[in-house]
């Protein structure tokens, strides 16, 4: 397993020297191509991530986690399409940041480059495929993925896709490598391969995030895990506070920008509870409220100290009836996971202390948390979205994926 995962390591360096190199013009050419194979090939793709479908099913995966998974024609196309919008973004590589000149003559910028070698270890979502292959080639990045096994069958379908794409256009196929094994002892391996991989990024549950960022010797960014809150203040609009949590709770309850947490202020709880609830159960919503919230919503199941800190992942919502803005944000800071946080009201001074207290990469007001997502923030396709905050918060589009160099110009100074 090691000499496979050095080796996969050893191509990715040496593909990462002629990516550093390419053109806008290669790297669009090479996008639009990688998008026509997608779409050519969505047919054999499905049937590669139908076989997913069953094995997950068999196992008795939530409906939730089965949508996270599953591929159809229009997702298949809206891969492409990810692909295809990256073509109209500026290239980032070569920017010069910032320009000056010292008194001594002379002249240093700040320039962005690639990071070089990139590793992405993700959980169910096929589509991570093709988005991280983009951004990897727009920024002139190598790429090794290494996918969830639930995924397995599909990933690899679509990195072949995109594999025979890149050969195609005449570029390496090697700037995108597929860990081609279900072998945990990979994840372990690829952890260590600071010669080869310059950063790594998981994408997936708390468990996998965890296990990388603490076993990881190659830098990590921290990104996914998403116990987002919605704080409904009591000035807000009843009616928008209910549509937003609907959005956002049960969109996609499956995805980490998806609310975990409703706090509702104590003057207008028993008028918005209700109406939430009533919203909520047309997607059998389970709620699970504090002493407070069950006072006033008979069928909710009691809420466990767990529920407060847990990204459920599924049709599940902890309620907390609060007494103040201040309570409410005391909640979030201590179980948020600093992904996304909204509150609803109408109030300026309180939409201002939420968006200067709060302490999360995304603090929404009068805002669905579901618009936590390069695509929606205008980036294109994203990388994952990064809770921590150091080089990237947020989600991590083209920018996210580079770093930098000084160039400085002489004409001769040596240093006295």
């Amino acid at each position: 397993m090691k000499d496979y995962m050095y080796r996969l390591g050893a191509n990715a360096k040496e593909a990462a020297k002629r990516g550093a190199l390419l053109s806008a013009d290669e790297k669009n050419g090479a996008l639009a191509a990688m998008a026509a194979a997608l779409r050519e090939n969505s047919a054999a793709i499905l049937a590669e991530n139908a076989k997913d479908l069953a094995d997950a099913e068999a196992k008795g995966v939530s409906a939730a986690l089965l949508d996270r998974l599953r591929l159809t024609e229009e997702r298949v196309d809206g891969m492409a399409a990810g692909l295809t919008e990256l073509i109209a973004l500026a290239d980032p590589i070569g920017e010069t940041i910032a320009q000056w000149k010292r008194p001594n003559g002379l002249e240093i910028a700040r320039k962005r480059v690639p990071f070089g070698v990139i590793a992405i270890i993700y959980e169910a979502r096929p589509n991570v495929t093709a988005d991280a292959a983009g951004l990897a080639l727009k920024t002139g990045n190598a790429l090794i993925l290494k996918g969830g096994s639930e995924a397995f069958r599909s990933n690899q379908a679509v990195a072949e896709t995109l594999r025979a794409a890149l050969k195609d256009r005449g570029l390496p196929e090697d700037l995108l490598q597929f860990v081609a094994t279900k072998d945990r002892e990979a994840v372990s391996i690829l952890l260590k391969m600071r010669e080869y991989v310059d950063v790594v990024i998981p994408r997936g549950g708390g468990g996998l995030i965890r296990f990388v960022v603490e076993n990881a010797s190659v830098p990590a960014i921290e990104t996914g895990v998403g116990n987002c809150h919605i704080y409904m203040d009591k000035s807000g609009d009843i009616d928008m506070g209910v549509d937003i949590l609907f959005n956002a709770k049960t969109q996609r309850p499956a995805v980490c920008n998806a609310a975990e947490t409703l706090l509702v202020h104590e003057d207008i709880a028993a008028d918005f509870l209700p109406r939430a609830a009533g919203k909520l159960a047309e997607k059998n919503v389970e709620i699970r409220g504090c002493e407070r919230t069950r006072a006033i919503l008979k069928d909710a199941v009691p809420a466990a100290e767990e529920d407060w800190e847990t990204e459920f992942l599924d049709y599940i919502l902890a309620v907390k009836v609060v007494s103040s803005l201040d309570e409410a944000m005391a909640h979030i800071a201590r179980y948020s996971s600093g992904h996304s946080e909204a509150i609803i009201t109408e109030s300026y001074s309180a939409a201002r202390r939420f968006t200067e207290t709060v302490d999360a990469a995304a603090v929404y007001v009068n805002a669905s948390t579901r618009f936590t997502d390069g695509n929606e923030f205008g980036f294109g396709a994203e990388i994952g979205i990064s809770t921590q905050k150091l080089h990237a918060r947020g989600p991590m589009g083209l920018n996210a994926l580079t770093t930098e160099k000084y160039v400085i110009h002489g004409t001769g100074q040596i240093r006295k």
